[in-house]
């Protein structure tokens, strides 16, 4: 299945259930509210969704200047990929991260955080980048962007709903204010679940594409190896709090601020990753 067809796959899924939970909530009302508010953030999923990402976590682009270190690396895998330059940002937090973003190859974003450059050698910065650049070479960047605007418009609009509800509903529905109230209670706890599960989707088998993808770029798979369980041992002793809708652009899972075990898990297990990339335990490798 193409990444077209699953970006729109998922714009179409995400704007049904948009429009169910409008026409729940509010009626005919509510129904034409949330096609009016599909119509809209579809179009700023297109076209800002990356803009959005990088806002979130202010970060700032940087130049060749700023970091030649990170300019280097990327300039030399997208001369060796075929890839067009992407803009580079560097996001001030500590917890070690990176996630690349934008609607095309050609409008790509890589950000990287404060953090990641303090604790990854040369090697092992490479292994990251090339698994950021394997994402915007497999397509995968606009999916994943869609996905965090789109889950985030899912929850904005049941916790309306839920708001509306206790304020006597959009007048649209007939069922009284106890009744319409527990019925939008139900759409804010299902509805961030339902855009999620969707996200799940979408992102654990592109986590492991992408490490494969980037360990054919550098012809090192150790070195992404490596990476992997520093960032995973760092980012427990300094967490990165990352909104449920967004936590799926990172290459590995930030800290989400709640508890919901797996469920809320975007990311395969960092031991399977590093199985799969070199073919061994992950305990085995110092």
């Amino acid at each position: 299945m193409g990444n077209t067809f699953k970006t729109a796959l998922l714009l179409t899924a995400l704007t049904l259930f948009l429009l169910f939970v409008g026409e729940y909530i509010g009626g005919q009302t509510g129904l034409f509210a949330a096609l009016a508010i599909a119509v809209v953030m579809n179009f700023v999923s297109y076209f800002y969704s990356d803009k959005i990402s990088l806002a979130m976590y202010r970060a700032q682009p940087v130049t060749r200047e700023q970091l030649p270190r990170v300019y280097g690396v990327v300039e030399r895998l997208t001369q060796r990929i075929g890839l067009p330059m992407p803009k580079i940002y560097v996001i001030p937090n500590d917890s070690p991260n990176a996630f690349a973003t934008g609607r095309n190859p050609s409008h790509a974003s890589v950000a990287v955080t404060q953090g990641i450059l303090d604790l990854l050698n040369d090697e092992e910065l490479e292994g990251v980048l090339a698994h950021e650049l394997g994402h915007v070479r497999n397509r995968d960047i606009l999916i994943s962007s869609i996905a965090a605007t789109l889950a985030g418009a899912i929850t904005v609009l049941a916790r309306m709903g839920y708001w509306a509800a206790l304020f006597g509903g959009f007048g649209g529905r007939d069922n009284d204010r106890e009744g319409g109230g527990l019925g939008a209670l139900l759409m804010i706890i299902l509805a961030p679940i339902a855009a999620m599960l969707i996200q799940l989707a979408v992102s654990r088998s592109r986590e492991y594409q992408a490490d494969a993808t980037g360990a054919h770029f550098t012809g090192n798979p150790y070195a992404l190896a490596s990476a992997l369980r520093k960032l995973d041992a760092y980012s427990r002793r300094v967490p990165m709090v990352a909104t449920p809708s967004t936590a799926h652009l990172f290459i590995v899972q930030p800290l989400l601020g709640m508890n919901f075990g797996s469920l809320f898990s975007t990311h395969p297990p960092i031991a399977k990753r590093i199985e799969r990339l070199t073919g061994q335990p992950a305990e085995f490798l110092q």
